[in-house]
């Protein structure tokens, strides 16, 4: 049995190939269709292929080139971000854009046009995308950039991994002086108090971002305190600048979820009101940028059954009210989330058709599985999202009716047509059925 990273679904495999060397033919023989899988950190079907066969990248690893004057690089599809951050970072570039967790391929990066805390500014991974090797069914290799094959780019950079196997992806990073970043934090007791804090902050800082207390209310009687933080990257490491990340682990699955409304509630309570620091301090990019990093496995905690991420984008115009009304919801559900993630995105436009960042604001949040409790949770969640014009993400999804990925990826059907015909996912299938 394979699962993604949140345990649901899990599925047999007809066979799963380890590919360790690029410019070959797909592996013939294998029961079709193919996906590719990375190291499995998306959440649901978007990674599976129910019954048939996964392509294992990580084999695919290697550095290919480096132009350590301009920044730009190119390496193979299964490289991991953490792997490229320990090349890039002594020597003075940092990927442009990173999400929550390094420990994703470039492949899966570029698949899902990952997006980070720095949007509004940077836009998504794809966006600095210069171009990657695409390898079809059929044998033939595509050299695809933004310029001479847009209409490829657009369908690979969000493509969820369908277009074919990406074999290398060539990066443009940008400089910084160290690892380290200058960050801040603050307390806010209102969702009103976020909309004020964060149109401020994000025309001063880069990075952004704010955790939400679903379960708890703030002085108005309705959820939506929370804490938020900014950083950008320092201009020089502190005198003592070394850094050595303390990781712990969840060594074995409880025998029931460790999140429930009890532990919860106490866990939202005491994280508000951990430290802040209002004025810039200096700290490592890692627990910044990603701080479920240091906790190895942490999706255990949530025992056998798993859990879903719930992660929508509501359009500007609807973003205030449409967030609200979907904390209010998860508050009166009693099913509450401690990851619960509030940021807002750009207005750049999306590189990709199936991209998932668009002009908005974007909420994250995991909750257990608790059966038809969750299921009836999820149904007035995807009611406000569709109301709203929003639209869930399919690399954090293991349940998204179909009539919900259409009405958020009108373009889905234009997308179809570069598909491969030897390739699909489990998600796929389900949404386009």
């Amino acid at each position: 049995m394979t699962a993604s990273w949140n345990r649901i679904p899990q599925v047999e495999h007809a066979a799963e190939v380890e590919l360790a060397h690029r410019g070959r033919p797909l592996p013939p023989g294998t029961p079709r269709p193919l996906l590719a899988h990375g190291l499995g950190r998306s959440y649901g079907d978007v990674c599976l292929n129910p019954g048939a066969t996964l392509l294992h990248t990580p084999g695919l690893d290697r550095f290919v080139a480096f132009d350590a004057a301009t920044g730009r690089i190119t390496a193979e599809a299964g490289l991991s971000l953490d792997a490229l951050l320990r090349f890039a970072v002594p020597r003075g570039w940092f990927p442009p854009v990173v999400p929550g967790t390094r420990f994703v391929t470039l492949g899966g990066a570029v698949a899902n046009d990952v997006h980070g805390k720095n949007h509004h500014q940077a836009g998504s991974f794809g966006d600095h995308v210069l171009g990657l090797t695409l390898r079809r069914s059929n044998g033939q290799a595509l050299e695809v950039t933004r310029e001479a094959s847009p209409d490829w780019f657009a369908a690979t950079v969000g493509g969820l991994g369908l277009t074919g196997l990406i074999e290398t992806v060539t990066l443009q990073l940008m400089p910084v002086r160290s690892g380290w970043m200058r960050a801040w934090s603050q307390r806010f007791d209102s969702l009103d108090a976020f909309w004020e804090l964060n149109a401020q902050a994000e025309r001063e800082w880069p990075y952004t971002v704010a955790w939400i207390d679903c379960l708890n209310p703030g002085p108005n009687g309705r959820v939506g305190r929370g804490i938020y933080g900014a950083a950008r990257h320092a201009a020089t490491a502190p005198v003592r600048g070394d850094y050595r990340e303390r990781r712990r682990s969840i060594p074995l699955d409880p025998p029931v979820s460790l999140v429930n409304r009890l532990t919860l509630r106490a866990f939202n309570h005491i994280y508000y009101r951990q430290p802040v620091h209002a004025t810039p301090r200096a700290v490592h990019h890692q627990p910044w940028l990603f701080p479920l990093d240091a906790i190895r496995h942490w999706n255990r905690i949530y025992g056998h059954q798993g859990f879903y991420q719930y992660q929508c984008v509501l359009p500007p115009h609807a973003a205030r009210d449409g967030v609200q009304a979907l904390l209010d919801a998860i508050a009166a559900s009693g099913q509450g989330s401690f990851l619960a993630v509030l940021k807002t995105f750009g207005d750049r436009p999306a590189p990709g058709m199936l991209s998932f960042p668009r002009p908005g604001a974007t909420l994250a949040l995991d909750f257990p599985e608790k059966g038809r409790d969750t299921e009836r949770l999820f149904a007035r969640l995807d009611a406000i999202v569709q109301e709203a014009g929003g639209a869930l993400y399919p690399a954090k999804d293991a349940r998204m009716p179909a009539e919900v990925f259409r009405q958020g990826f009108p373009g889905w059907e234009a997308f179809a047509e570069y598909v491969d015909p030897e390739f699909s996912s489990g998600f796929w299938r389900r949404v386009t059925a």
